[in-house]
């Protein structure tokens, strides 16, 4: 894994996180937990989707990275 991305998207109230490229993409997998899975062609995990995430729209979004 080179990278990691995470996107925050306001219009769909949507954040994706990669750990791979976007375009590998061949499956989706909903969870039940409003998280949907993004699989390569093997089925490995690619990223994933969270669903209904509600932050005003004038507010700020912190982001705070951790490696361990």
């Amino acid at each position: 894994m080179e990278k990691i991305s995470v996107i925050f998207n306001r219009l769909t109230n949507t954040l994706d996180v990669w750990f791979d490229d976007p375009e590998k993409e061949w499956v989706s997998e909903e969870t039940g937990d409003e998280v949907i899975l993004k699989k390569d062609r093997n089925g490995r995990v690619i990223g994933f989707e969270k669903l209904n995430v509600l932050i005003a729209k004038d507010t700020p979004v912190p982001v705070e990275v951790l490696s361990i």
